[in-house]
C-alpha cells in the first residue's frame, strides 16, 4: 500500500481533529495546540508499544518509532515553500526603516548566540563528564541560534505586538537562516576535521550565492507572473520560482533557505512597485492560495514535531541536559541581544534596550529548521553525541514553542505595563 498516502491520511486526520478540538474546547494558539497534543499522542503510542513488546527497552522502542521522516519533509520537501509564504508579503518600506536593527540581529546576534551557547554547553558537558569537544558544542550552538521564521510569523503575530517591533522579530527570523547555515557548515567542518575554506568563504558561498540564484530566477519568472492574466498561472509561476531556486542552491551548495526568502522578498517588492506605478496586480487568488498552503504546511510541521518529540528520550542524562540546553539557550540569546543592541541605535515603539532584550529573548522561538540541521549531523558524529544534539534541540524547540509561545502575550503585557509602552 502507498505509504505516502497513509502518512498523509494520518497527518491530516490529526491536523483536522486536533485543530477542531482546540477550536471548541482548549482554545490555545493553533500551532501550539497541534504540537502539544501531538506530543501527548506520541507519548501514548510509545507507551502502548512498550507494553505490547515488554522485552524491548525504552531506547529500542524509540529507535523503532519512525512514523515520519521530518528531515526529508523539511529539507527535501516543503521548507522552501514555507519560507516563501512568510516573505512574499513582507512590508518593504518597514524593512528599509529597520534595516540596521534587522541586519545586526540576523548576523551579529546569531553569531554571538551560537558562540555563547556553545561555550556554555561545553562547560556544562565537562562537569557531567561528557565527551563533547568545543567545536561540536559550537556546531550545536549554530543549530539552535537562528530563530524560526515559521514560528515567528504564525504565533507572534497573533499577540498584536507593535508594528515596528513585530517587523524586526519577523525580519530577523527570516534573514538569520543563512547565517545559521553558514555557521553550521563552518563549525561542523571544525568538529569533523574537514576543510571548509574558512568562515568568510563559507558565508559568501552560502549567502551571496543564494542571493544571486534568487535574483536570477526571479528575473526569469517574474515577467510571466507580471503580465499573465490567468490567476492560476501566477500561482504556478511563483511555485516554479521558489522550487527552482531551492533546487539550484542544493546543486551548487548554496543556502536554499536564503534563496527562498530572496524570491519572496523580490516578488513582494516588485508587486509593491507595480502598485506605486498605478498598475496594481490582481492577486487575490494568489494571496488566498499561499495563505492556505502556509497554514497547511505549518500545521503538518507542528504535528510531525510533536509526534517525533519522543526522540529526546534518547539523550543520556535527559533531564539535566534538557534543562542545561534550555537555560544555555536563554542566556546565549539574551547575551547576544545585549551586545547587538548596543549598536542598533534608536528602537521603535518607544522601547528601551532592557525591554527590547527581554521581549526578543522570550520571543526567540525555534522550529523545524533547527531540528532538520540537528538531524543532518547523523553519521558525522558518534551516536551518543548525535542523540545529545538531537535531544537538546528538541528540548529547546518544545520549550520555546510551548512554554514561551503560550506565555508570550503575558510577557509582552508585563513589559508594556512596566515600560509604559503604547
Amino acid at each position: 500500500m502507498n505509504t505516502f498516502l497513509i502518512s498523509t491520511v494520518i497527518l491530516l486526520t490529526l491536523v483536522v481533529w486536533l485543530g477542531f478540538f482546540n477550536e471548541k474546547v482548549t482554545k490555545f494558539t493553533y500551532e501550539i495546540s497541534l504540537m502539544l497534543f501531538s506530543v501527548l499522542i506520541g507519548g501514548i503510542l510509545v507507551g502502548v508499544s512498550m507494553l505490547r513488546q515488554g522485552t524491548d527497552t525504552v531506547m529500542q522502542t524509540i529507535t523503532n518509532f519512525k512514523m515520519f521522516n521530518l528531515e526529508d519533509f523539511l529539507i527535501e520537501g516543503v521548507l522552501c515553500f514555507m519560507l516563501f509564504a512568510g516573505s512574499c508579503h513582507m512590508r518593504l518600506l518597514d524593512f528599509k526603516k529597520h534595516v540596521r536593527a534587522i541586519s545586526l540581529l540576523a548576523v551579529g546576534a546569531t553569531f554571538l548566540g551560537a558562540v555563547f551557547y556553545g561555550i556554555l554547553f561545553y562547560v556544562a558537558g565537562q562537569f557531567l563528564g561528557l565527551s563533547l569537544t568545543l567545536p561540536v558544542c559550537l556546531m550545536f550552538g549554530s543549530i539552535v541560534a537562528p530563530t524560526d521564521p515559521i514560528a515567528a510569523t504564525s504565533i507572534l503575530k497573533k499577540f498584536k505586538l507593535p508594528s515596528g517591533i513585530s517587523f524586526i522579530i519577523e525580519g530577523e527570523s527570516l534573514l538569520n537562516d543563512g547565517m545559521g547555515v553558514a555557521l553550521f557548515v563552518f563549525f561542523s567542518s571544525m568538529a569533523t576535521a574537514q576543510e571548509s575554506g574558512g568562515f568568510f568563504f563559507v558565508m559568501a558561498k552560502e549567502l551571496f550565492g543564494a542571493v544571486l540564484v534568487g535574483l536570477v530566477v526571479t528575473a526569469v519568472c517574474y515577467p510571466v507572473f507580471r503580465h499573465t492574466k490567468d490567476a492560476a498561472r501566477q500561482i504556478f509561476t511563483s511555485l516554479l520560482a521558489v522550487s527552482m531556486s531551492y533546487v539550484l542552491c542544493e546543486y551548487f551548495d548554496f543556502s536554499g533557505a536564503i534563496a527562498s526568502v530572496v524570491c519572496g522578498v523580490l516578488f513582494s517588492a516588485l508587486r509593491n512597485l507595480a502598485q506605486q506605478k498605478g498598475c496594481p496586480l490582481e492577486l487575490e487568488q494568489f494571496d488566498i492560495c499561499w495563505g492556505i498552503l502556509d497554514t497547511l504546511l505549518n500545521s503538518v510541521l507542528y504535528v510531525m514535531l510533536g509526534l517525533t518529540f519522543i526522540h529526546i528520550l534518547q539523550m543520556p542524562h535527559v533531564l539535566i541536559l534538557s534543562l542545561i540546553a534550555i537555560v544555555a539557550n536563554l542566556i546565549g540569546r539574551s547575551g547576544s541581544l545585549g551586545v547587538s543592541s548596543v549598536f542598533i541605535g534608536h528602537l521603535p515603539d518607544g522601547y528601551d534596550k532592557i525591554s527590547f532584550i527581554k521581549l526578543l529573548t522570550w520571543g526567540g522561538l525555534r522550529g523545524g529548521l533547527s531540528v532538520a540541521l540537528a538531524m543532518s549531523t547523523r553519521g558525522t558524529v558518534g551516536d551518543e553525541i548525535y542523540n545529545i544534539i538531537l535531544g537538546g534541540t528538541y528540548a529547546i524547540v518544545f520549550f520555546t514553542t510551548i512554554v514561551q509561545g503560550m506565555t508570550m502575550h503575558q510577557v509582552y503585557q508585563n513589559i508594556k505595563k512596566k515600560g509604559n509602552l503604547s
